[in-house]
């Protein structure tokens, strides 16, 4: 069996584990001493693979192999979010790594590449690592601040980043061949099908909004109920709507996650609400119709209740389909260890999203226990790994 095989990746996963900022729990943050320890364990086995490796001015950290030429990108991110688990972003780090050292020299040029974030956790700048190699990294993100005040620049600089050097580690297209992730499904299709792995079809685009339900604060005892202006009553109808439009679309999710009302008291007729909106989809034309709808239901829950319904715009990202070319590949190397090809789209963002700007892209999904993720929770078994490592290396292999 060859070196790092699947029971030495998850345990370089658990090493990845007791990198943490708080004792009990996972949270590896950007720029803070934790991802700093996991980011020089996987750099001391990067060396260990014969990779030459270095550690970017925003922090990223890169090894690749000896050969000349444009590069095919493997990896993903070693950053997490609060209270995380163990594979979500450094699974697919050392699947890259264990495919780069059972290759060696008899492939075209790698990298393996550890994203420094791609969560977003401590500054809102989800794909930030991955941004910086797109181009895409915004200098305003600089000026952010931590909840302790701390600016992204002043981290980065305590890191031993470069916030002056970030701007010219956007890569020429023509240096790069692709990029392949190999992550957790984080979701339970693969589970339910039996399967231990998948192949990506399209990252899902994105539409995140807050709504504002603005009606009158009253008595719960004295006002008649055909005289309220209740925004809770509007925004919970508006819920429904939510649900209902989602249920009607094959594929579509959409999200009531957050939600607030003002005054909050158990006698008063609610005067205010806030709500968030997360609707996703691989196609973008379904997403808009949907978030069109939506928007009409705000209105009209909010027009049947004299309540005023104001929708926020927070984020909207366009859906990233897969390379068709990268994609063959890996699905012909899933066929080619005698299992059935399973097709999804990712509903989770990764950093393909911003890779796609600057080169092919394609992922591997790997099964987890339950669809669990972002959560301690976060299960692989040991033969799914040692089947995406394999797949992995064919796929490269044929690629070369």
């Amino acid at each position: 069996m060859p070196a790092h095989a699947a029971t030495d990746v998850l345990a370089r996963c658990d090493a990845l584990a007791a990198c943490s900022e708080e004792e009990g729990r996972i949270t590896r943050r950007f720029a803070t001493p934790a991802l700093g320890r996991a980011r020089g364990l996987v750099e001391g086995w990067m060396r260990e693979a014969g990779l030459a490796t270095h550690v970017d001015a925003v922090g990223n950290l890169i090894g690749r192999t000896a050969a000349d030429g444009p590069a095919l990108l493997l990896g993903s991110h070693l950053d997490s979010v609060r209270d995380a688990g163990r594979y979500d972003g450094p699974l697919g780090v050392l699947v890259a790594l264990a495919v780069a050292e059972r290759l060696g020299d008899r492939t075209p040029a790698l990298e393996v590449v550890a994203f420094a974030d791609e969560e977003g956790l401590r500054y809102g700048t989800a794909y930030l690592g991955s941004a910086a190699l797109a181009g895409r990294f915004e200098d305003a993100w600089l000026a952010r601040r931590d909840g302790d005040g701390i600016t992204l620049a002043d981290a980065l600089r305590d890191w031993g980043g470069d916030p002056g050097g970030i701007a010219a580690l956007a890569r020429d297209p023509a240096t790069l061949r692709g990029y392949l992730e190999v992550h957790i499904e984080q979701g339970p299709v693969l589970e339910a099908r039996d399967l231990p792995v998948g192949v990506v079809t399209a990252i899902a685009g994105q539409t995140r909004a807050s709504l504002t339900f603005t009606g009158r604060a009253g008595h719960a005892g004295t006002t008649p109920m055909d005289q309220r202006h209740d925004a809770l009553a509007a925004a919970a109808e508006w819920i429904g709507a939510v649900e209902t439009t989602a249920r009607a679309q094959p594929g579509l999710v959409a999200t009531v996650g957050e939600i607030a009302a003002a005054p909050n008291a158990s006698n008063v007729i609610p005067g205010a609400v806030t709500a968030s909106l997360d609707v996703r989809h691989s196609d973008d034309a379904v997403r808009s119709r949907a978030v069109d709808a939506l928007r009409a239901a705000a209105t009209d829950a909010g027009e049947r209740r004299a309540v005023a319904a104001h929708w926020d715009p927070v984020q909207a990202n366009r859906a990233v389909p897969c390379d068709a070319g990268l994609t063959r590949a890996l699905a012909a190397a899933v066929e080619a260890q005698g299992l059935p090809l399973a097709r999804l789209p990712s509903g989770a963002g990764h950093d393909g999203v911003a890779l796609a700007a600057v080169a092919p892209i394609a992922m591997l999904f790997v099964r987890c226990a339950g669809g669990v993720s972002h959560h301690p929770g976060e299960a692989v078994r040991a033969d799914d790994v040692a089947v995406a490592i394999d797949v992995l290396e064919r796929a490269v292999r044929g690629l070369g």
